[in-house]
């Protein structure tokens, strides 16, 4: 029997959407059987017919159900992909990057704006805040318009520090001295002090595998080396492979996403995260944190960074407004006891200070509670491009496709048949009108050669559906 629970929190078309979902992965509804009508569904759940056809027609759209002309919507049959494998053992030694060339080429391609733009992660932009920061930058305009087009101090503003450290302890409950951080150009530049604060030219960075691009080109460029550390693709790092690679390689610092990863999607659970403290602590090991996407999990508490889970002094975490809020506003932050007094120099000699006007609109944003309500609004939009694409991937591509099983974030992790080389599908797409990303700018060996990462962060159109079915075609012939 169909029941619905309502709650403040959740759209009503959503919970109907979510309800029906779960009566499908249980079997309770299996392929072929018909959804109740619309006023019966109606009836049943106490809401409104034109919400519960809201939810039937997404859910068409999403490939769960389909719609027969007199005759009402039904359980579509639409293969499910496994999910993607882990990563066997890496036992060769930290290497420089070996793609820097399609990397250049792969940016070239997600800046073009007249390709569909399925490889950048650009999540805020399925629901964009464009509106809303621009009331924000008028208040501030309004209140301070001389000093707004000032310089910052080097560790930036301190009303947006501070509330910074408030959103910390209202999403998480960590307590986090605004002193301790320090305003940086964007999540990049974040992370670039954070790894000239603790290491030098040569040393060895463990991270991910796969990981995001941006890391391993940035420790390339640093003179340092990467080693790639076995990740699950439902838990993150391996921790028993971590502490392998620390026991037969002088690791400086380790780089990684353990609240929500890129390409994977995946959220390391809390116990493994503690776990993982331990052993950096044992082995007088740096963490650096990247936590971008953190408060984009789809559902359940926003996952708290591996720094506030203990009193750990050798942790560094990073954040930024780009994959949330405003990308074109280049603010991103480090959190650091340790090490603040380091980055400011860093960040003093590199760049000197970041926009004032974008920190104080930023700083006015979160106090009124937009930036909590845009938060809101935007993860049930990821959530939903993710079941419609993972669905297309289920329909169009190949039946041994695997994909990962994103959490949050803003896109979907592909493992093509084997004897697809997807640098070769990126040229194809590239021609074709459709920006990719191949899987072999995330690994600093470029082991990925059948693996794509494609973006669901943006706003879903006919257009993007269009380039998922030529992909799926495209690999179907590539894989023949």
């Amino acid at each position: 029997m169909l029941e619905l629970a309502k709650t403040d929190t959740t759209f009503l078309y959503r919970q109907v959407i979510d309800l029906v979902n779960e009566n499908i992965d249980s079997g309770a509804l299996r392929p072929g059987d018909r959804l109740p009508s619309l006023r019966k569904m109606s009836r049943h759940a106490g809401v409104s017919i034109p919400t519960v056809r809201q939810a039937y027609v997404e859910l068409e759209r999403q490939r769960r159900v389909e719609s027969r002309p007199q005759s009402g919507f039904y359980v579509r049959h639409v293969p499910a992909n496994d999910i993607v494998r882990a990563t066997p053992s890496f036992e060769g030694d930290p290497a420089p990057l070996a793609c820097r060339t399609l990397m250049e080429r792969v940016y070239t391609g997600i800046n073009n704006p007249e390709l569909v733009p399925l490889g950048i992660a650009n999540p805020t932009m399925a629901k964009p805040a464009a509106k809303a920061l621009h009331r924000a930058m008028k208040r501030v305009m309004a209140r301070s318009e001389d000093r707004s087009i000032g310089y910052a101090a080097t560790l930036g503003e301190p009303a947006l520090r501070r509330q910074i450290a408030y959103h910390y302890l209202d999403t998480t409950g960590a307590k986090v001295d605004p002193e301790h951080i320090g305003i940086t150009n964007g999540g990049q530049e974040a992370l670039l002090l954070a790894l000239k604060a603790v290491a030098s030219q040569g040393d060895v960075i463990a991270v991910e595998t796969p990981t995001y691009h941006g890391l391993l080109e940035l420790i390339d460029s640093l003179g340092m080396l990467a080693i790639e550390i076995e990740t699950c693709p439902e838990e993150g790092v391996t921790i028993s492979e971590l502490e392998r690679t620390l026991q037969t390689h002088e690791v400086k610092a380790c780089m990684f996403s353990t609240t929500l990863s890129n390409p994977l999607g995946v959220t390391m659970p809390e116990h493994e995260r503690r776990r993982l403290v331990a052993l950096l602590e044992r082995y007088d090991t740096v963490l650096i944190e990247d936590d971008v996407y953190g408060d984009l999990r789809f559902d359940g508490e926003r996952p708290v960074p591996a720094q506030f889970l203990g009193d750990s002094k050798r942790i560094i975490t990073c954040g930024s407004f780009s994959k949330t809020a405003a990308p074109g506003y280049r603010i991103g932050w480090v959190v650091t006891d340790t090490w603040i007094g380091k980055i400011e120099q860093l960040k003093r000699a590199f760049s000197c200070t970041s926009g004032l006007l974008q920190q104080l609109t930023l700083a006015d944003f979160l106090a009124t509670g937009d930036y909590n309500r845009h938060i809101k609004a935007l993860r049930p939009v990821l959530k939903q491009n993710a079941e419609r694409m993972a669905a297309l991937v289920g329909e169009h591509f190949p039946a041994d496709t695997r994909t990962s099983k994103p959490v949050g974030g803003a896109v979907l992790w592909l493992e093509l048949p084997g004897n697809v080389d997807a640098e070769a599908l990126f040229d194809e797409a590239i021609e074709a009108g459709i920006s990719i990303t191949p899987g072999h700018i995330f690994s600093p060996c470029s082991c990925y050669t059948n693996f794509l990462r494609l973006s669901y962060g943006h706003p879903w159109t006919e257009r993007t559906e269009e380039a998922m079915r030529w992909l799926g075609q495209r690999v179907f012939e590539l894989a023949a």
